[in-house]
């Protein structure tokens, strides 16, 4: 699955003249947590989220505690930026314009990477600069959640087909099983052979079971046999 097949198309958007309480009111009536920045021509320039929000001197969070010796290692660029995020009029002020994008065909796998990597709860999907939707961490798990994409109600394959994507699946895996056997029968998985602990037996198991036309899998695999001290 791609970023096109999960992402919310229709986005709350701020422009860059808006004011910081009238897009805070934006937050606040759509219960979202951020929202993308759009310039008249449609494009992406930043975005602000709640995180621009919380130091403000209009509520009288702006002081920041800082040790004495992190004052002394904040250089006048940092202090400048905290200072215009507490007291910016505008989005455009506000606004961090550093924004991680992606593609529409960017594979999920890359946007739940990016996401992780950048500590942030939401990726626009952009396509020529244009703002195309948006993908949170809220729609990865409805993407999980939804019956639509169960892997397990695809059409049944035939058992020759299973047990060669079972292989695939595991192909290149160092905990795959390489001292072993696969039968398929109707669907149902029978695993044998040897693994060495019981991530890997689960790891097995998974990759199994989440092969299209699966209907069961059964483990018969079974530890190494040691061998007294003499």
């Amino acid at each position: 699955m791609r970023a096109r097949d999960v992402m919310t198309t229709s986005v709350i958007s701020a422009s860059p003249e808006m004011s910081v309480q009238e897009t805070a009111k934006l937050l606040v009536e759509h219960s979202i947590s951020a929202v993308p920045v759009i310039d008249a021509d449609g494009k992406l320039i930043g975005i602000v989220s709640e995180g621009d929000l919380v130091h403000r001197v209009e509520i009288g969070t702006h002081a920041r505690r800082r040790s004495w010796w992190l004052e002394l290692l904040a250089s006048s660029r940092e202090l400048a930026s905290e200072y215009v995020k507490e007291h910016a009029q505008t989005v455009n002020d506000l606004m961090t314009v550093d924004v991680v994008t992606v593609a529409e065909d960017t594979p999920l796998s890359e946007v739940a990477e990016l996401l992780e990597r950048h500590r942030i709860k939401r990726v626009p999907v952009v396509d020529n600069g244009k703002m195309a939707g948006l993908v949170s961490r809220a729609d990865l798990v409805r993407a999980l959640a939804s019956d639509t994409h169960d892997k397990r109600k695809s059409f049944a394959h035939a058992d020759v087909e299973i047990r060669e994507a079972i292989l695939n699946a595991m192909s290149g895996q160092r905990w795959a099983l390489t001292r072993g056997q696969i039968i398929v029968r109707n669907g149902k998985v029978h695993l044998w052979g040897v693994i060495f602990s019981e991530e890997e037996r689960k790891a097995v198991c998974v990759a199994a079971q989440t092969v299209p036309g699966v209907r069961q899998v059964i483990s018969h695999l079974v530890y190494p046999l040691t061998l007294p001290s003499m």
